[in-house]
């Protein structure tokens, strides 16, 4: 497999990047809502190389679906679905991963593969997870929040006098405290998350015995970048899961054959 499309459907965005070999070059991001902008850039990608294969990963299977019906009518190769086509190859100690999402599955898998040793995972998106993984590869859980903008639509939709708000990043050197109301949101769910995620990292740390490597990712991962106690910030983690997929499912096909 050459050249790899991958394509990571999302709750309101999906992204896409083209690996030629073990490089990724330049992925976008494209809203959900824009399906046709969606199809088209795919479509764009995968008639870069006749050989392109493209493998789609999904927490949104309605959008999903959607994009690899209309694919398999536009291309001649048909797409691929993690998690059906290829499998993922993450061991677990859940008591139930029936409903473990594919992107906190990929994240992991793609951040244990570069770290080869314990780390947290944290995937600031549309919601914020922060996730184990030990030395060995295993998949020891972790925690679901709501994401920022979720925080704000939250605090509007159950108060009488909250604004209705998207987020956007205090300005370096901002607070403690907010100048005013819609200042003392954007404040608040800044700190929650930077909170949430540190404390997280400490709770992991004092229960495995040992300091993880933490690798962020999501479209608001930079709302961390104030935090030292994070690492490593790979926008494309997701994309890099699916990558490694599909090598461990090329070494199984050809282990097969032999």
């Amino acid at each position: 497999m050459d050249t790899l499309v991958a394509v990571a459907v999302g709750n309101t965005r999906t992204r896409l990047g083209t690996f030629s070999g073990a490089d990724l070059g330049a992925p976008r991001s494209i809203e959900n809502a824009d399906l046709e902008g969606l199809i088209g850039a795919v479509r764009e990608e995968a008639a870069k190389d006749d050989d392109a294969v493209v493998v789609i990963a999904s927490v949104n299977d309605a959008v999903a679906d959607a994009l690899e019906e209309r694919l398999r009518g536009e291309l001649d190769t048909p797409p691929l679905r993690i998690g059906r086509d290829i499998p993922i190859p993450l061991a677990h100690t859940l008591e139930d991963a029936s409903t473990l999402g594919q992107d906190r599955m990929l994240n992991a898998l793609g951040a244990s593969a570069r770290a080869r040793q314990a780390c947290v995972v944290v995937d600031a998106g549309t919601a914020v997870t922060v996730d184990y993984v030990d030395a060995d590869g295993v998949f020891r859980g972790g925690l679901i929040a709501p994401g920022l903008n979720m925080m704000l639509e939250s605090l509007h939709e159950h108060t009488s006098a909250l604004p209705s708000l998207r987020y956007e990043r205090p300005a370096p050197g901002s607070g403690p405290g907010g100048s005013d109301t819609a200042s003392a949101m954007q404040l608040g769910v800044t700190t929650a998350l930077r909170g949430l995620v540190r404390l997280a990292v400490e709770t992991f740390a004092i229960r495995y015995e040992a300091y993880p490597q933490v690798v962020a990712t999501g479209g608001d991962m930079g709302v961390l970048e104030e935090d030292d106690a994070i690492e490593h910030f790979v926008p494309d983690l997701q994309l890099i899961g699916i990558h490694t997929c599909c090598l461990g499912a090329l070494a199984d096909a050809e282990d097969a054959d032999d």
